[in-house]
């Protein structure tokens, strides 16, 4: 794939508290994983990366895009599943959820619903079409979270913890589904696991960079959180 993210001295405070600290990153790789412990920065990476987030300093590059800067293309290029699938779908129902953000981008509401229709046709859920988004279970609303933003055919696909409350199987699908994409994908999770077999994985700490690499990455990483669970567990008596 041409193009990446360019991360190029990014600063960034909130509440009086620094959580991107001088970040320069540059990520070519397909399949990017994000790991860090709680607090490390990694959901404000993926909201500047989105533009959710303006950095204080600093710039945010995707595929040539200026992410704080260029809004309509940012909106193009860049698409993001939250944790939490009900902090990110409005509408009633399932067709109506994936034309709204169709229509945001300057289609009529008549070609945005037969857009809606066929990206359900292709993924086989045209069953889905005026169904309740709120009697679906939680996997499967990650999964009209996912049609929504595919439908506006962005460059990249940022999913910040999309396993958090999933079963297995539904975990599965929704890894295969990964798999299938054309788009560039960032990915922050918890679960070492899903990473296995990505191109790149950035360790964040304290909203710096920690290590930028391949597997060897994933392993200094569980290492670390290994000796950190065995300090903790050895600090606390009651365990």
């Amino acid at each position: 794939m041409t193009g990446g993210i360019e991360f190029s001295g990014v600063n960034l405070s909130r509440g009086g508290r620094v959580v991107m600290d001088d970040l320069s990153v540059s990520l070519t790789g397909k399949r990017i994983g994000i790991v860090g412990r709680n607090g490390s920065g990694k959901s404000t990476f993926a909201r500047l990366l989105n533009g959710l987030l303006v950095p204080d300093s600093g710039r945010v590059m995707v595929e040539g895009v200026d992410i704080a800067n260029e809004r309509t293309q940012a909106l193009a290029t860049v698409g993001m599943i939250f944790q939490n699938p009900d902090h990110q779908i409005i509408f009633p129902t399932v067709d109506e959820e994936i034309a709204f953000g169709l229509e945001q981008q300057g289609r009529g509401r008549k070609s945005a619903r037969q857009a809606a229709k066929e990206i359900l046709d292709r993924n086989d859920r045209s069953h889905w079409a005026g169904r309740s988004t709120q009697a679906l279970s939680q996997g499967q609303r990650h999964l009209v979270c996912l049609m929504s933003i595919l439908a506006m055919e962005p460059k990249v696909l940022v999913l910040d913890e999309p396993y958090a409350g999933l079963d297995i199987p539904t975990s599965m699908h929704l890894h295969r589904w990964l798999e299938r994409l054309a788009q560039r994908v960032v990915l922050i999770t918890h679960d070492l696991e899903v990473l296995q077999g990505f191109d790149q994985i950035l360790w964040l700490e304290k909203g710096k960079l920690r290590a930028l690499g391949g597997p060897e990455v994933l392993a200094d990483y569980r290492a670390a959180m290994l000796d950190a669970g065995a300090a903790d567990a050895g600090a606390d008596p009651t365990l």
